[in-house]
Order: structure tokens, then sequence, then C-alpha cells
């Protein structure tokens, strides 16, 4: 991560690991940043004024993405064979009506091995298109790239919309309230959402398993990580991230542990940093950490001296952070969203907000990211350059602290107590909500469980029908 010609001067003289700073009291570092960036203070303008400035929008103005497509004629048969009866000499719109009240992944599985008819209706995306748009009438999805999986995502959508019908009431609850004796800060669903970890105020990171949940509660709770009798680490846990069976926990006491959850969670190895660790990324080759000392830093945990580079991105604490084998994205207290292109080695761009993000969800193209003002932004890697697409009011009063996307789903967690599922749509719409009687600090959805962490000292959990 060297430093670039689009930089300045400040930022590259920043790059220097020599910073002769004294070490902070990590639960006075914790509490003043709490106070600052999750407090009522923390939303610095009213929702309405936090608005991208128009230097984010593209040509000048949030891009409205094209909701029409070319649908073939519906009125014909499909096979132009005129001695062909029953289903198939039907229109192809009646056809689709009928197929409309299959289930999206049994048309997709059995249909296709019926006739070779079928399987080019099957195949042809504007089936997908067609169906979706008549279930949910709204324009979808907002950010399309040529590689988009219009099957997998009617799946989704339509499994995620049966999950949560008549508002979530086929769902389970529980609360997982004797874990942990300070608020919990982060939770991450492993093993398709059959296991859970849990970061908290109380220094503890524990191992949950959901498989349990109704059947034997006192097994539920498996253990707190590590094997120090004071907690799993020496501050606050404020981030966890996992790639496959290993788990890492970052911690305000400047240290990112690394746990193996196949080996009964035993500690692998641990990373001492300089500063405490508010985000994590881990990914097969490379673990990231962005921290309060402004810095986005690469490790290789498999290395004997695993720091790779550390560089001072931003000019105040990293709030949020995501990578793949590409790009590293980092959000900032100082309302800028930088873009660093690891092939490169520099930085592609740095974007200027009226906000700053403190939650991000990545996946293909398209970053959704969550405010102190509590919007919802949508950007999209379009030919290597990212660009500002929309930005919604989702409904969120404060700070939205966890988001998590994916093509048929959407959710979002805030300090305003609520936890809110979408469809995410143009714009999202909310199917379904969760009021706590606390903050809300993160969300993470696998498999059919969907775990929020409360300032209650909880998790919260919700099994979704399969």
């Amino acid at each position: 991560m060297d430093a670039d010609p689009d930089c300045s001067a400040a930022h590259q003289a920043s790059d220097n690991d020599s910073d002769a700073e004294t070490k902070p009291d990590p639960d006075a570092q914790a509490e003043e940043y709490i106070a600052r960036v999750l407090g009522p203070s923390g939303q610095s303008a009213p929702t309405s004024q936090c608005l991208p400035p128009e230097s984010l929008s593209v040509g000048g103005l949030a891009q409205v993405p094209e909701c029409r497509s070319p649908v073939p004629d519906l009125k014909k048969s499909p096979v132009s064979d005129d001695t062909v009866s029953g289903l198939l000499s039907l229109p192809l719109e009646l056809i689709l009506e009928i197929c409309s009240y299959l289930p999206a992944r049994f048309v997709l599985g059995v249909l296709p091995l019926v006739c070779q008819t079928l399987r080019d209706i099957v195949q042809d995306k504007i089936t997908w298109r067609i169906r979706l748009q008549k279930r949910i009438g709204s324009c979808y999805p907002v950010v399309e790239d040529g590689e988009f999986n219009w099957p997998a995502a009617c799946i989704e959508l339509e499994e995620h919309l049966q999950q949560w019908a008549e508002d979530g009431k086929k769902t389970e609850y529980f609360s997982l309230a004797d874990g942990h004796f300070a608020s919990v800060d982060s939770v991450l669903l492993l093993q398709g959402g059959e296991l859970c970890v849990s970061g908290s105020r109380d220094r503890n990171v524990n191992l949950w398993d959901l498989r349990q949940l109704g059947k034997a509660p006192e097994k539920v709770l498996v253990k707190a990580l590590g094997t120090e009798r004071n907690g799993t680490h020496k501050g606050w846990v404020w981030s966890l991230a996992a790639r496959d069976d290993r788990v890492c926990s970052g911690s305000w006491d400047s240290t990112v542990k690394l746990w193996d959850i196949a080996a009964e969670g035993q500690q692998f190895g641990e990373i001492r940093g300089k500063a405490a660790v508010l985000c994590l990324s881990y990914l097969p080759d490379i673990l990231v950490t962005g921290t309060y000392d402004k810095r986005v830093t690469v490790y290789d945990p498999r290395a004997s001296q695993p720091l790779v580079k550390s560089r001072k991105l931003h000019s105040s604490a990293v709030l949020s952070l995501v990578a793949d084998e590409r790009f590293i994205i980092s959000g900032s207290e100082d309302r800028t969203l930088v873009f660093f292109d690891r092939r490169a080695n520099s930085v592609l761009q740095r974007l200027q907000l009226d906000s700053y993000l403190l939650s991000m969800s990545y996946q293909g193209c398209q970053l959704w990211a969550g405010d102190n003002c509590g919007l919802l932004y949508v950007f999209q890697n379009r030919g290597d350059r990212f660009q500002h697409v929309r930005h919604f009011d989702v409904g969120h009063r404060s700070q939205i602290t966890g988001v998590q996307h994916s093509r048929g789903a959407l959710y979002t967690a805030s300090t305003d107590k609520t936890l809110r599922v979408h469809i995410p749509t143009d714009p999202p719409k909310a199917i379904c909500s969760r009021t706590h009687s606390y903050m809300l600090s993160g969300i993470s959805v696998a498999g059919n469980i969907a775990v929020a962490a409360s300032g209650g000292l909880s998790l919260e959990v919700w099994r979704l029908p399969v």
C-alpha cells in the first residue's frame, strides 16, 4: 500500500508508522467514542440535511435504474407447431401465469427436465423479470450488471417474502440474555447460521450453538473463547470477521485474536496493533483492520511477521470496512469513503460525504452502506470506478449500525432500537419491523437465522421458517 499520486501531501506524509502518541486508556477512549459517534451528538444534522453532495451523483443527479425491459409477445404460444396441443399450445402469458403459482425453486429445478420448450422458457431471464415485476410491482434491482442472476434473485426474494409474511408471524424469536454482562456490540453467524460468535463490552467473545434453540437452552451458550480469566480480550470487543471456520476478533485493547472454531475455538494467533480495532475483513490471503488511529492495515496472519503494510487513509477513526480480492473500501468519521485498489497498490477514489458510514454490505458490483443520519447509500462499481447510484430513507431515525444486503433480501439495524426487514427494490420496501428495548449494534443473517447485537446485554435471534 505505497503512496499514490492521487493523495494529498498530508495523506502521503501520514504513511509514516513512527507517530509518537501516548497510549490512551482503552476504556476511556471507548466511552468517549460512544458518546461522540453513537450518541445523539453523532447525528450531526437533521436527516433532511444529511444528503449526498451533488458531486457524488451520477450526471449531477442520483441515477434511477431503468426498469423497462424488452418483453416477448406474450399472446403467442411459445411453439409454432399447430399440431401441438395441451399446455404448450397456450399463449406464453398463460404459461407464465400458471408457473407463478409454483415455487420459483421448483420452476427452475423441475420444469427444464420436462421438455426443451419449457427449458427455453425457464432459461430466459425475461421470464424471471416478468415474474418478479408481477410479484413486487417495483423497480428491481437497484443495481444490475451483465452477470446478474435473475433466477437466483427470484428464488431468494420469494423465499424472503414467505419467511417474513404477515409481519413475520411464522418466525420464532429468542432472546439470549445469559451469556454477556455488558452491551453486545458485534455478532457474526457461522456455518450457515448453525453457530454464532458475539463480542461484548464485558471483553468476551462468546460462542453459541443455535441448533439447540428451543431444544436444550442450557446448551446454546457453548463457552467464552480464550483461556484468560478476566475475558477474551483486555478491552471491549468491537468487531468480528470470519473465513470458513476461522474467526478473528478486534478489540479496544488494540489486538486482533484468531480462533479456530473447528478446533473447539482454540486460539491460533494474535496480532498486536497500535490502536483500537473498530472494523475487520478476513480474506483467504490477508486480514484487514480499520483502527481508531485513522489507519487501514493489512496483515498476513499466516506469516511469522504478519504486518504487510499500514497506511493512514483517513483523517479520523475508521468506522467501517469491507474488502475482496480487488478492493479495500473504508469509511471514516472524517466523512470520507476511500476505495483502495489492491492490484494497483494505490487509492482508486476518495469520495467526500455529508455524513459518515457506520456499516457496509458489499457483494458483486454494489456497496450498500448505512450512515449516522439513518440513510442508506448505494454505490456501484462501473469499469473500476465507484459511483453513487442512490440513497434511501428506510425509516430509521438515527444511526444505521448494521446492513446486510443480498440479491433478494435487505436487513438494517439502528440505534433507534429497530430491526427493519426489506426487499431491495428502488426504493426498498419494508416488509417487517421489530422494535427492541435497547439500541441495536449490528446484524448478521445466514441460512434461516437472523441475529442482532443488543445494548441490553443480549443477542436477539429470529429463526425463519424453511
